[in-house]
């Protein structure tokens, strides 16, 4: 029976493989396999096939996605095929359907692992980010520059992708957000410090220091929603080195948690 199951992938992959080895397509964002993995899940025991309505509705949505992250260029950007064997891909770190010897499509590449070891035992951890992605791509006009801007190479990528990521930092960069809450703290304290490790710039450089501090978004990544208003509760005052730490690893790390690494440093 295994090998039989493993011919059966293999000719389904076979199939397949000229299509998309035929696209110049980037390879697949965590987003796009949180999104995925959703799909997989609600029909684990039975995938869609390419001409599913769910599938062709993914499909949409990963190009809207795409366009927005600047990865689509056109043509046949995350088609039915594509999606359907990115369903197949994740077969094969399903334990319910490799158990019998069966191996599912072998050729995706490693995030799908990472993916499925971060969400598959937590299913509404999973459906509560793909809807917050879902929301962020469907609603980008809502807030059309959140999703767009440059690649943060110090900043770690949330476990939930690119598009939480980015609609996080567009939400700490806010300008008339970072104001009220630096105005709001020295109106309360008289000072701007790190919430962390009590850092004041004005303190340690004078005049040339005043009003310089970083504002962190503390409310969860996937929780989001395009437009909503943030409350100044939400945001938090951080020294750059403190607010750098946060963002560091993956997932990223709490406030207390940073407060914990300092003193036990």
């Amino acid at each position: 029976m295994a090998i039989k199951a493993a011919s059966k992938e293999s000719k389904v992959q076979a199939l397949y493989e000229p299509i998309q080895r035929s696209q110049s397509n980037p390879a697949w964002t965590q987003d796009e396999l949180i999104l995925a993995l959703d799909l997989y899940l609600k029909h684990r025991y039975s995938l869609p096939g390419k001409y599913h309505p769910e599938v062709k509705e993914l499909s949409q949505l990963l190009g809207m996605l795409g366009k927005a992250l600047g990865l689509n260029k056109g043509g046949s950007f995350r088609n039915e095929n594509g999606v359907y064997m990115k369903l197949g891909n994740f077969r094969r770190w399903d334990p319910e359907y490799v158990k019998d010897g069966k191996t599912g499509l072998a050729k995706g590449n490693k995030n799908e692992k990472v993916v499925w070891d971060q969400f598959a035992d937590s299913p509404i951890k999973l459906s509560i980010a793909a809807a917050a992605i879902r929301g962020a791509v469907e609603t980008h006009a809502l807030e059309p520059d959140a999703l767009t801007g440059w690649e943060e190479t110090e900043i770690m990528e949330a476990e939930e992708g690119k598009v939480l990521t980015r609609l996080h930092r567009y939400r700490e960069r806010n300008r008339s957000l970072v104001n009220a809450k630096k105005k709001e703290v020295l109106q309360k304290q008289g000072r701007l410090q790190c919430e962390v490790c009590s850092f004041d710039f004005a303190e340690t450089y004078g005049p040339a220091g005043e009003g310089i501090i970083d504002v962190h978004h503390i409310k969860p990544v996937h929780t989001l929603k395009p437009g909503e208003k943030t409350k100044l509760t939400e945001l938090v005052l951080l020294c750059a080195n403190c607010h750098r730490l946060v963002h560091s690893k993956r997932p990223w790390l709490s406030i207390e948690q940073v407060r914990d690494i300092k003193n036990n440093v």
